[in-house]
């Protein structure tokens, strides 16, 4: 499980995210409803109008409207642009237990200890329909994605699916089904009325009461979690709906079960303080994530990313299943990563996207990493599964052969090329292994305290310590240079490999090839990836955010050059006329070209292109502007004259000291 996001306040009884924003709701047990942006780890807002527990939490697809339902026995739906509740919609006896809007209608679904579920209105601020047939609380109740059926679940120790398509022909603007039909068909009115909901099945098979049940996204099937432990898997059809399975493993009361959208996986958390990961066609647990203390109480899924939050007794964490960086090298102009399996190669000057080799290993998940041994066309894939760490060493296809079908395996927390036929790997006891092309060990080298290893070129390996960035010299088995960077995450060179960019969880710093320091940078968002502009005299650094492409000058100098949607990993920056061409790949591991526009970090440090940075400024006229961008002492008085800023000037001359 990867953390994204932690945050720490009174216990989270429901949670939702926003569809298109970085934002999630949180529902706190003391009455408070959290907004906050995971991506910035800001809290946005607090809304503070219930008078108990808000349990039911639930952001609109849509509109700019969240809705919430408490101990109170008040549904309140608010607008988040405006910063405030719209109304209040009264009509429950009990705590309601969960709210949902509906992902079509301006319908409001309530789930209530009153024993019953509400269906609201929310433009005409009415309830339309009263779901009665439970004889316990009603713990959670849910709209199907895209049919009229909604799954309800409750303490009376049933899930129950429920058919509300009488409502909608009755509530929802006529369409080809509603009055023409009538008018087409009038003796088929039913004199009594047609019910608005009817119960289509009832699911019994828990021995305790159920606490959460939902739909699967594409699929027939139902997930319920109850104080049983047990999660339960449901198949249904038009006729009748069956049990499956059962997933048994917690120790405590589940709270709260989801599929994933993508994965064949059930995940569900507990009063147990565990959060578990289901494989859906064996029923076996295959991962388990515990907190110390706290109990869990609600998991939501993000409707379109890869991203699922937990509430706990404490607050609730933001996390992710695996990684969804892509494992990919370059060289010069070419591009190599892996994608569904499958090694491709990019030539990103005439954009051909091909195929090379199918790869094998990793089971479901996705490669760690790869380095490129481009000499021998040979390829190492690092695999991390848990505790489990492995390479695979492939020979990729040639003029004279074809690609090994089988690669040759080992355990390593890393493996990295330092030589045409020699590559490192790290094993878990902290030993560097250099081994031959027949993944043959030819030399061992003590590292008692490197916790990864990264390329450093011919005969060389940056070795990560908790907190330093070590130079290795292979062949003589001592370290040469070190500087001082905690927990580097990857190493960046340029293409002489002159310049290294050390990338931590929220900072660059950019050093030479000796390690000598020259600046660094701290971010507040998560630092993604980058590559060195070298189209320039003096390299460029651009590297990504969660959300933003920037730029980092040998000086210190940083900027931002555009904003980003969705976050990507840089791998490449090409020359053009006029602009600069960024190739990217997204989290799916699709090559984008992103076009950015250089001038911002060409005459933001005129280290990086005197000339052309003198030249633009002179040639726009406009020197007392173009003097707030510039650092360096020269330029700075050049254009201080220009302007007649003499206190500049002066400034400048005394730093030159000539």
């Amino acid at each position: 499980m990867l953390t994204k996001f932690e945050t720490k306040s009174a216990r989270v009884k429901g949670i939702s995210f926003h569809a298109k924003r970085p934002w999630v709701l949180a529902s706190l047990h003391n009455g408070v409803i959290q907004l906050w942006d995971y991506r910035m780890c800001t809290l946005l807002e607090k809304f503070d109008e219930h008078d108990g527990p808000v349990r039911g939490i639930c952001f609109h697809i849509q509109q700019p409207l969240f809705v919430s339902g408490g101990d109170d026995y008040k549904i309140k739906v608010w607008n988040y642009k405006q910063r405030r509740c719209l109304f209040t919609l009264l009509g429950h006896l009990d705590y309601i237990r969960t709210t949902f809007f509906h992902h079509e209608y301006p319908w409001i679904l309530s789930a209530s200890d009153d024993q019953t579920i509400r269906i609201w209105n929310w433009q005409s601020r009415q309830c339309i329909s009263v779901l009665t047939g439970h004889n316990h609380y009603v713990m959670c109740a849910q709209f199907h994605p895209t049919e009229d059926l909604l799954v309800s679940a409750s303490l009376d120790q049933s899930v129950r699916v429920w058919d509300f398509s009488g409502l909608r022909k009755k509530s929802v603007a006529p369409g080809p089904t509603g009055l023409a039909d009538h008018l087409r068909n009038p003796q088929t009115t039913d004199l009594f009325g047609q019910a608005d909901a009817v119960v289509k099945h009832v699911l019994e098979g828990h021995d305790r009461g159920v606490n959460w049940a939902s739909f699967h996204p594409s699929l027939p099937l139902i997930v319920s979690a109850a104080d049983d432990r047990q999660v339960k898997l449901w198949r249904m059809n038009d006729a009748k709906a069956w049990e499956v399975d059962t997933c048994r493993g917690h120790y405590n009361n589940v709270s709260c079960a989801l599929f994933h959208a993508r994965h064949e996986l059930i995940l569900s958390n507990s009063e147990d303080k565990f959060i578990r990961v289901w494989d859906m066609t064996k029923r076996t647990c295959l991962q388990s994530f515990r907190r110390e203390h706290e109990r869990y109480w609600v998991l939501s899924a993000h409707p379109t990313l890869n991203l699922f939050a937990a509430g706990h007794d404490a607050g609730m964490i933001l996390f992710k299943l695996q990684r969804e960086r892509p494992a990919y090298a370059v060289h010069n102009n070419m591009l190599f990563y892996i994608k569904d399996r499958q090694l491709r190669k990019l030539d990103m000057q005439l954009n051909k996207d091909a195929p090379v080799m199918q790869i094998k290993g990793g089971g479901r998940h996705q490669p760690y990493s790869m380095s490129l041994n481009h000499a021998e066309y040979c390829i190492l894939v690092s695999w991390r599964v848990g505790e489990t760490c492995t390479y695979e060493l492939y020979q990729g296809p040639r003029e004279t052969s074809e690609a090994t079908t089988e690669p040759l395996r080992g355990q390593a927390t890393s493996a990295v090329w330092v030589a045409r036929n020699r590559f490192a790997a790290l094993e878990k006891n902290n030993q560097l292994i250099i081994k031959n092309l027949k993944n043959e060990v030819s030399k061992k080298i003590a590292t008692p305290t490197c916790e990864e290893i990264m390329y450093a070129g011919t005969g060389m390996l940056l070795l990560r310590e908790p907190d330093c960035v070590q130079l290795l010299d292979v062949q003589q088995k001592r370290t040469i240079a070190s500087v001082k960077v905690a927990k580097c995450r990857y190493a960046i060179w340029n293409s002489d490999m002159s310049l290294v960019a050390l990338l931590g969880k929220h900072t660059v710093t950019i050093c030479t090839k000796k390690l000598e320091q020259l600046c660094s940078v701290t971010e507040g968002a998560r630092v993604k990836s980058g590559a060195f502009d070298d189209s320039t005299p003096q390299p460029v650094f651009i590297y990504t955010t969660a959300n933003h492409i920037k730029y980092c000058c040998k000086d210190g100098d940083y900027g931002i050059i555009r904003t980003l949607d969705v976050p990507v990993y840089v791998v490449k920056v090409l020359a053009s006329e006029g602009a600069a061409r960024v190739v990217c790949l997204d989290r799916e591991a699709r090559p984008k070209v992103l076009t950015i526009d250089p001038t911002e970090y060409s005459i933001g440090d005129s280290t990086v292109r005197p000339s052309a940075a003198h030249g633009s400024k002179r040639q726009a006229c406009y020197p007392e502007v173009a003097l707030h961008f510039v650092k360096e002492p020269r330029t700075r008085l050049s254009l201080a004259l220009q302007c007649g800023n003499i206190e500049v000037a002066l400034e400048a001359a005394k730093s030159i000291d000539e």
